[in-house]
């Protein structure tokens, strides 16, 4: 089986940077494989929230998780801090799939690459509903 190789810092048009704490690693002395999830959660809603798409406690219209992955290429562990690359790679009528690279402090190469799909949905139902043009014109500025 062949494996992709690690992506590069040029995949991506938007970074974040997420200080990782003394609690995010595990008893192997790495960071543990669910905090990755939670770096995804907050590169995704970080972007979101930052262009005015997202409302916590009060859009009508929210994405929900409906699939997410990791695919680990090296290491990364407490002290010190990992840039979040982000893009989007997809956008369909009501879904998103959005492309997370975790790169170490001045690496070029992704210590681990994650994807993440959104389904659009009206909160109060939990049906899909297309997504909201404003925001995909928004997520159209982070596709590659």
């Amino acid at each position: 089986m062949s494996r992709q190789p690690p992506s590069r810092r040029a995949d991506f048009k938007l970074f974040s940077r997420i200080t990782m704490r003394w609690g995010d690693n595990d008893v192997f002395g790495h960071v543990n494989n669910v905090i990755y999830y939670s770096w995804f959660d907050t590169a995704v809603n970080r972007f979101l929230i930052d262009r005015g798409l997202l409302e916590l406690a009060s859009s009508e219209i929210i994405g929900v998780v409906v699939e997410n992955g990791c695919r680990y290429h090296r290491e990364v562990a407490y002290p010190g801090d990992v840039e979040l690359g982000l893009r989007v790679d997809s956008v369909s009528t009501s879904s998103v799939r959005y492309a997370i690279g975790v790169f170490r402090e001045n690496e070029d190469e992704a210590a681990a690459d994650g994807h993440f799909v959104h389904v659009y949905v009206t909160r109060a139902t939990m049906r899909p509903v297309p997504i909201p043009e404003r925001t995909r014109a928004e997520m159209l500025t982070i596709h590659v």
